[in-house]
């Protein structure tokens, strides 16, 4: 049997600087490479640090606590 580990990731101070906007980070998915209000714009940003396929995602605008 294989087990995987998984790493939490303390986003606390992009949450803090990119409130509200998108986001891309490298592969890492702690370094930040591009942001915007946009995605198209985070995205490009990215490629034009030479980050072709960054991980994109939208920091709320609010923290909501989720348990599942």
């Amino acid at each position: 049997m294989m087990y995987t580990s998984i790493m939490s990731i303390d986003w606390t101070k992009l949450v803090e600087k990119y409130k509200g906007k998108w986001i891309a980070l490298e592969s890492d998915e702690k370094t930040v490479v591009g942001s915007g209000t946009t995605l198209s714009e985070a995205i490009q940003q990215a490629k034009s640090k030479g980050v072709n396929k960054p991980v994109v995602t939208k920091i709320p605008t609010k923290i909501i606590p989720y348990i599942s």
